[in-house]
């Protein structure tokens, strides 16, 4: 794309705007389902393994359709592919409100997941052609993470709030809602035809990615974060669920990661060309590792809410540093792929960590679970160190 054609990236003007509102709300209505669902499931009678699995059904389609996402968003542009990804969502929340069952659930956790994957697969790969230095690609997945970050927020506290004043079905209606709204938000953006794609083959060469050291190195970095993150999401509804908290209160602690993380990707804009992404991924590995030792013995909602703010500062400040190495590492005319690939390896975690989690959950409780994932971030920091540049 030709310089000029960029939009301005020294703030959330309309083009980043839109595409803000349109990641915030497409990616509520995901994160409110998440939190709802396994509640849902707990209030049935339903065991820690069954809501383990539950959580993974939200990541499995993921894995599943990213790499075709990736490729039909090549072929197609933005809005195609968002315009499938809402159609899928709201069905998937029409269900779980009709029929709010464990089996209906299921279904409607796999169908949620698949529309989040595929929308932020679309929005993330428009947003590398906004920008291509790094100081400009950190500062432009800086501003579309703030509104993934508040989407962590709305919906888990959205969800919470309507199941405490209007119960389950309300909830999952609420979150069906919102992808209509994120739709609306992105009508006015623009959608340029994608660039015919180079050469053939393309289906068997998505995996040839990984042969660049950097970039395998990234995508075991990035699959350390988001099991952390995996674990904070399963753990939190479990614990608040054994400790008597209300669903506004659970949603409330998970609200406040959120909006930590949103926090802290609001300065990253105004400091972009200062940061260096290695540093940010080593630190925030670390500072994940001591927060994970603490949590558990947190026992007040309070603290716990103290814990998953700091854990948003920690973890919400590595999503722009993964993105602008992703897109610095990828080759130009396969962002689509990378972006997948990347979404595949973070959703393989998600699959299985909530399963493991349930399972060891049972055996070692969830301080077990908080600590095993702590050594784990804490011993993969040094990964982080190695994108630190040569001299």
């Amino acid at each position: 794309m030709p310089e000029s054609s960029r939009p301005r990236l020294r703030g959330p003007g309309g083009e980043l705007a839109r595409l803000m509102l349109a990641q915030l709300f497409l990616n509520a209505c995901f994160t409110g389902t998440r939190m709802a669902a396994p509640l849902q499931a707990l209030r049935l009678g339903h065991g820690e393994a069954a809501v383990g699995l539950l959580i993974a059904l939200f990541a499995l389609a993921q894995v599943f359709l990213a790499l075709p996402a990736g490729r039909y968003c090549e072929r197609h542009g933005l809005k195609r592919p968002i315009a499938a990804a809402v159609v899928v969502a709201v069905a998937g929340g029409g269900l779980a409100a009709a029929w709010p069952v464990f089996p209906v659930l299921c279904v409607g956790a796999f169908l949620t997941g698949g529309a989040g994957g595929v929308a932020i697969i679309a929005m993330q790969r428009h947003m590398a052609r906004v920008a291509s230095e790094p100081a400009a690609l950190r500062q432009a997945f800086s501003w579309l993470a703030i509104g993934l970050a508040l989407s962590n927020f709305l919906g888990p506290v959205l969800a919470g709030v309507v199941i405490d004043s209007a119960g389950f079905r309300a909830a999952f209606l609420a979150m069906a809602a919102l992808p209509l709204i994120g739709w609306l938000s992105l009508r006015g953006a623009a959608d340029p035809v994608p660039a015919a794609p180079g050469g053939t083959g393309r289906s068997a060469g998505a995996w040839d990615l990984l042969r660049e050291p950097g970039l395998r190195r990234l995508l075991i970095v990035t699959g350390l974060l988001s099991a952390c993150w995996d674990v904070h999401t399963f753990v939190v509804p479990v614990l608040g669920h054994e400790r008597g908290l209300p669903a506004s209160v659970i949603g409330s602690i998970l609200g406040a990661f959120g909006i930590a993380a949103a926090a802290v990707r609001l300065l990253t804009p105004l400091v972009a060309a200062q940061l260096r992404e290695w540093v940010i991924l080593f630190g925030a590995m670390l500072a994940t590792a001591v927060l994970f030792g603490v949590y558990p013995l947190m026992q007040a909602p309070l603290a716990m809410g103290v814990c998953s703010a700091l854990l948003g500062f920690s973890l919400g400040s590595t999503l722009p540093m993964v993105m602008s190495l992703l897109h610095q590492l990828a080759p130009e005319h396969r962002y689509g792929e990378a972006v997948a690939v990347r979404v595949i390896v973070i959703n393989m975690s998600s699959v299985g960590i909530p399963m493991v989690s349930g399972l060891a959950g049972s055996l070692i409780g969830a301080a077990g679970v908080f600590w095993a994932a702590g050594v784990m971030v804490g011993a993969g920091a040094r990964l982080a160190a190695g994108f630190r540049p040569q001299a």
